[in-house]
């Protein structure tokens, strides 16, 4: 609606209010009575009687006037609201970040004994994130080899540890003990399946044990991990109650979980959350969740929360967040939104990256890629399922929920057991289809990318593009749900025509791994390129001036791809 006052010296101001029509007459009405009392203010000019519709300013005194329009300096304000800010945070106890006693091994390696370690562990490399004037400690900790150089000060953890039966710390995890342990930022980029969750688990525990505010008198959580999916944060709240430690309780909040019961576990006392991003923020400002005392912050698959929308909670809830945490990101890619969030809020990072930063799939699993048509896939499904063995588990992605419950509707009509998850079932559905793919009660999970990234099930033998993933990110991510935990396994991939934008990627994955590639992928990449090129050259001939006319090419399919389409 228009809000008008002429009388006020400016140009009239448009106000859209939403809601009833009594509501928008009785704002209507309050804005008006408001701007009216400024107006007939005593300390208003002496024109305040005569014809509001050619007022005279010039008698008017701006130091008193409503009609005095005031910049704001923006630096003035960034300034002081940065003041307030360190004045609040400062009422806050110190934080404790430093708990590393380095073991005398460790410390008197040379640097050729360190990059020997780092290169034996899957090629670890290790600087720092940003460099910057303002790093004054350049030392970055040595790598570890056992888990009692890094916890043997701490038995207790020790005991945790071996009650698991881990052998031996894992790539990532030798590097980021000693970084966490001694308080530093990090990032760590690895492949899902490495073990990132115990890497910054068992600091964390050390952190919430060891800060001088006792547990008991703590406003909220020490620690907050947050994570993209639910089913990633129900896999790290799994993960945290392996470890009985000290007696540090861990809550759960995720979307389409229980929210009273959610809220009631976090009015009883909690040191960690692990929250996705959603029903984080819903906590938060309903004040059923206080973060301001959390001093250790993990993002956790931190490019799968930015491709899935979620960078302004994230950032809504690091401003609540006191500064001088200890922040944790992990990461499998590298994205410039990845870069971002670290330029912002963390302080000095060391990033440890497991192998090349280039985007690889693992090499314990047999890629195999089939290039058909979009009517053939059913078929080579159904052929694929007849053919599977008792010791099989295959997940089979799809593009569209509606498909994953068609065909799960199909295969159920004709006796074969399976399970289905995606964005839209139910979450106790959900978390029934993951315990009954784990325990092998079934062995075919239908899945949506839901599935793709963060869910730990040790022995899927098979993963089944059925529709291949929207980019190459996912494809990787989806590959990586076998060969896990030192297995191997085999993933087959269904390429349509409408595939062939990524073929050229995927050429490159696959490459790498040292797969199989059908010459039929390399012709698809060729000629995409093709018809980049040429869609070019005729946007760049438009723009200066060349006929419009002419064989544009590339319209028809039989055209793109030549004799098989």
């Amino acid at each position: 609606m228009w809000i008008n006052k002429e009388c006020i010296k400016g140009n009239n101001t448009l106000i859209t209010v939403i809601g009833s029509k009594d509501a928008q007459e009785q704002l209507k009405s309050m804005i008006e009575s408001l701007l009216n009392s400024k107006v007939m203010e005593p300390h208003e000019c002496e024109t305040q009687n005569d014809d509001c519709s050619n007022p005279d300013y010039s008698k008017c005194d701006d130091s008193n006037s409503i009609n005095t329009i005031t910049d704001i300096d923006w630096t003035v304000a960034a300034k002081e609201c940065e003041e307030y800010q360190q004045k609040q945070w400062a009422t806050y106890p110190d934080v404790k970040k430093n708990f590393y006693i380095e073991d005398p091994e460790v410390a008197n390696m040379t640097k050729e004994e360190v990059e020997k370690i780092r290169l034996e562990n899957n090629d670890i490399n290790v600087a720092h994130t940003f460099e910057t004037d303002t790093i004054t400690d350049h030392h970055i900790p040595n790598p570890v080899q056992t888990f009692e150089q890094a916890f043997k000060h701490y038995p207790d953890i020790l005991v945790e540890i071996e009650k698991q039966g881990f052998e031996k710390p894992s790539p990532i995890q030798c590097q980021a003990w000693p970084i966490l342990l001694s308080g530093k930022d990090m990032i760590g980029i690895a492949q899902t399946g490495t073990g990132k969750t115990l890497a910054f688990l068992l600091p964390a525990l050390l952190h919430i044990d060891n800060q001088e505010i006792p547990r008991s008198k703590r406003s909220g959580p020490t620690v907050l991990v947050m994570a993209p999916t639910r089913e990633l944060a129900l896999q790290i709240h799994k993960e945290v109650k392996k470890y009985d430690y000290h007696g540090i309780r861990a809550v759960c909040v995720y979307g389409g979980g229980n929210r009273s019961e959610q809220v009631k576990m976090l009015s009883e006392g909690v040191e960690i959350v692990i929250a996705t991003p959603g029903r984080l923020n819903d906590l938060v400002q309903t004040d059923y969740l206080d973060v301001k005392g959390v001093s250790y912050l993990v993002l956790d698959e931190a490019d799968r929360m930015l491709d899935m929308g979620f960078e302004p909670q994230i950032r809504k809830t690091l401003l609540d967040v006191r500064p001088d945490r200890q922040s944790i990101m992990t990461s499998a890619t590298w994205p410039p939104g990845v870069r971002r969030l670290a330029t912002s809020y963390m302080k000095n990072p060391i990033t440890v990256c497991v192998g090349s930063m280039d985007l690889k799939a693992v090499h314990s699993v047999t890629q195999k890629v089939y290039i058909v048509n979009e009517d053939e896939k059913i078929d080579l499904l159904k052929e694929f399922f007849q053919n599977m063995t008792l010791e099989d588990k295959v997940i089979v992605f799809f593009g569209k929920k509606a498909k994953v419950d068609d065909l799960g509707s199909d295969l159920a009509l004709h006796g074969v057991k399976c399970q289905s998850i995606h964005g839209d079932r139910e979450q106790c559905d959900r978390e029934q289809a993951l315990a009954d793919i784990k325990s092998g009660d079934v062995r075919i999970l239908l899945s949506t990318d839901v599935a793709s990234r963060g869910i730990d099930i040790e022995d899927i033998t098979h993963v089944f593009n059925y529709d291949f993933p929207r980019d190459i990110e996912e494809y990787v991510h989806r590959v990586g749900r076998t060969g896990r935990a030192g297995r191997t396994g085999e993933s087959i991939s269904l390429f349509t025509r409408r595939d062939w934008a990524l073929a050229k990627e995927l050429i490159k994955i696959l490459e790498e791994a040292e797969q199989e590639i059908p010459q039929e992928l390399y012709s698809m990449a060729d000629r995409h390129d093709e018809m980049q090129k040429r869609k070019s050259e005729e946007r760049d001939g438009r723009r200066y001036g060349s006929s419009r006319g002419g064989n544009r090419g590339g319209r028809n399919g039989s055209d793109r791809f030549g004799g098989r389409w």
